[in-house]
């Protein structure tokens, strides 16, 4: 057996931190300060967020890689998602570095996400450098949250080597790094040059054919699939013929084009060695965790492994009589191959079939995550329904377990009673308060995954939008007892055509409404949201009716209550269990499963003599 050798002119590194903690911005400097742009060239900021949700809501979504070269040595930077719905996109993207560099805001500290993604990063071995950012906050407090970092390393088991990280200071959004807190601010240069000091190059063993884990998927529209993973051993050239080693066997392949990242974009090269991060075509028949070597001499590489996934959600066609209007995609078959698709990309995300045919149903890491694929298959035009979130429980022993979320909560004080009285209905048991007399509490529960659902929405009204909400998974317990489920019935359209503003005016009295005048309607289309636990088929098309009569006084004018726009979040939070999301490009609805009024008495009666 041969010892190992590195390849001393890379370095591979993720960039890990909670959301908004500003790597991505970071990495922007980054690229302006290595000379990857000329002088006066347009750059957007955000630059590797490339998805328009990504830019829409501030977060990163899917990891992205990048390389910058500084003093000859190619450094590839990994820019990973901060929330732990995104867990395996972390994971895989962790399965390609040596390295990390911890962000972590000089206010706001260590939060939940950023444990979780420090935890993936120390059980890979990786070698972790701390970086302090946003030091010119007015509120930051650098010395304390220092403090926390060395208190999250020693609660996740730290080695004695792991607690002696490099620690910088830095301005991101300015590009500016000081060794020592009040030292004169630096370019990025120092930070460059610690990553050459701190992070190991990658290792290789010269006795050992190529070999080379598929982390990622591509496609491009010229050279179809493409294989995005690191060179464990050996080297990789065009042309050449290869072997990808999967579930279900070999396949053999044929190199077309190997690539390899230069600063955001990609650039062919004929030859890649051990230790790059490359980007091949000519296969088409692989997933993330297979193994692509040498055809004389296969030999497969450890899969990456997730965990696994806690919540599921039914994907159907839209039965709706609207179905077809908005959308491009309506077929079960269109929606199944898209589902199954984003599966293959994504090792976080199953897919599994059901005993009926136009119902799959996807097992993922949370809501967020869910939300995502949702709006993402949306805006491909596809047209489709949901169901209401459920989480996934295990049987242990015989015994009933469910996953448990750890949540971290930041209100204002007058806001402590009422979030503490809401999480105790949802069986959370707090457990830890800080106060540090500033006005703001830092409270700690673990509760039910289920009791987090529906819950985000009433949090930010109950905190009048002030309150912060973290959570990760703790991991699963025995099952906690029944949750209280919504208090309200929903007011269901009796036919179809289109809202009437007479109709809205006299229903308002029954409850919230979500349609505006002159939107269509159809029969078990939910309008809105009734003020009893009941049900009530309502005509929300019902007209003033015409008389030759006079009215003694003037008619009032008819003014409505506006509306709350429907989004995503709100929607599957709202929807008990035999009621639906119609999702479409343009619009949201809500719906009862069964449409027809008659049909849902049958099935009640029928669910009631089966009790």
């Amino acid at each position: 057996m041969s010892g190992k050798s590195v390849n001393a002119n890379i370095r591979n590194i993720a960039i890990i931190a909670h959301v908004d903690h500003g790597k991505t911005t970071l990495v922007d400097q980054m690229f302006r300060q290595c000379g990857m742009f000329r002088p006066g060239q347009e750059m957007d900021d955000r630059l590797m967020d490339r998805m328009d949700l990504e830019k829409e809501r501030g977060i990163t979504i899917a990891a992205k890689n990048c390389s910058v070269t500084f003093e000859e040595t190619r450094i590839n930077i990994l820019d990973t998602p901060g929330h732990a719905d995104f867990g395996g996109e972390v994971e895989r993207a962790l399965s390609m570095v040596e390295g990390a560099i911890l962000l972590v805001d000089a206010s706001e500290g260590p939060l939940p996400q950023t444990r979780f993604v420090l935890s993936k990063a120390m059980a890979s071995g990786l070698a972790i450098m701390v970086v302090v950012n946003k030091v010119d906050r007015a509120d930051a407090r650098v010395q304390d949250v220092l403090n926390e970092v060395y208190d999250l390393f020693i609660d996740l088991d730290a080695t004695e080597e792991q607690l002696e990280f490099p620690v910088y200071y830095a301005i991101g959004r300015e590009g500016v790094v000081f060794e020592q807190l009040g030292a004169e601010p630096q370019q990025l240069d120092v930070l460059f040059r610690a990553i050459l000091e701190h992070v190991p190059p990658p290792n290789y063993d010269p006795g050992e054919p190529f070999q080379m884990l598929v982390s990622d998927i591509d496609y491009s529209d010229y050279l179809g699939r493409l294989a995005v993973g690191k060179v464990r051993n050996g080297v990789v050239r065009r042309n050449e013929s290869l072997s990808c080693l999967g579930v279900d066997g070999a396949v053999n392949l044929r190199v077309s084009k190997v690539q390899v990242y230069d600063g955001p974009v990609l650039r062919e090269v004929e030859q890649a060695s051990a230790g790059d991060i490359v980007i091949l075509s000519g296969a088409e028949q692989f997933r993330i965790g297979d193994t692509i070597c040498s055809a004389d001499r296969p030999k497969p590489l450890p899969r990456i492994t997730v965990d696994e996934p806690t919540v599921s959600i039914a994907f159907s066609v839209n039965t709706s009589p609207l179905v077809g209007r908005e959308g491009k995609y309506v077929q079960s078959a269109r929606l199944r191959e898209r589902l199954l698709k984003e599966a293959m990309k994504n090792v976080a995300i199953q897919v599994d079939e059901t005993d009926e045919k136009d119902i799959m149903l996807v097992k993922g890491r949370g809501e967020l995550q869910m939300a995502i694929l949702i709006e993402t298959l949306r805006r491909e035009g596809f047209e489709f329904s949901v169901g209401r979130p459920r989480v996934i429980e295990k049987d242990v022993n015989g015994a009933r377990h469910e996953p448990i979320e750890h949540v971290f909560i930041d209100v204002d004080e007058p806001f402590v009673g009422v979030i503490t009285e809401k999480l105790s209905q949802r069986k959370g048991r707090m457990v830890n308060l800080i106060n540090h007399g500033s006005g703001r509490v830092r409270m700690e529960f673990s509760i039910p995954s289920r009791g987090l659902i529906g819950f985000r929405g009433e949090f930010l009204t109950d905190t009048k939008g002030t309150g912060i909400l973290n959570a990760y998974l703790e991991g699963f317990e025995p099952y906690r007892g029944d949750i209280p489920a919504r208090h309200t019935g929903s007011l269901v359209a009796d036919r179809t055509g289109q809202a009437v503003a007479y109709a809205l005016f006299n229903l308002e009295p029954r409850g919230v409404m979500f349609v505006r005048p002159g939107e269509d309607v159809y029969e078990g289309m939910i309008v809105g949201e009734h003020n009893r636990d009941n049900d009530l088929d309502v005509n929300a098309c019902k007209e003033k009716k015409l008389t030759n009569m006079r009215a003694s006084g003037r008619d009032e004018g008819i003014v409505l209550t506006p509306v709350l726009p429907m989004t995503l979040e709100r929607a599957l939070e709202f929807i008990r269990e035999d009621e639906l999301v119609e999702v479409t490009p343009k619009s949201l609805r809500l719906r009862k499963s069964i449409l027809s009024a008659g049909e849902r008495q049958q099935a009640r009666s029928k669910q009631k003599s089966m009790n």
